[in-house]
């Protein structure tokens, strides 16, 4: 039912969607530039404190198998894990900063 819901949803809004002649697309552009430096800002702020949280749940996870098994070597991935949650918000970061080169 829900498939079929969805599937109907784009059959009828996607013709919409394709249907925006250039000069509206044009004036969209134009006009999207002076938000564009509070959407990096949401985006950097998103990507901040969702990492914190995925670094913090990673962490939890670690020390309660390490309480668990205390001979296990849990640390290598541990901070693996760690320095690849925090690479996706430095990538952000940078990101942020390309676009705002664009204003």
């Amino acid at each position: 039912m829900i498939v079929s819901l969805t599937l109907v949803g784009v059959v009828l809004f996607a013709p919409a969607a394709f249907a925006i002649d250039e000069v509206v697309a044009a004036s969209i552009q134009g006009g999207s530039r002076k938000f564009l430096g509070f959407g990096v800002g949401f985006g950097l702020a998103f990507a901040a404190a969702f990492g914190a949280l995925a670094q913090g749940r990673a962490a939890a996870a670690a020390l309660e198998g390490m309480a668990r098994n205390p001979n296990a070597k849990l640390m290598p991935s541990l901070i693996l894990s760690l320095a690849l949650i925090e690479s996706l918000v430095i990538y952000s970061l940078v990101m942020s900063f390309l676009l705002l080169g664009k204003v």
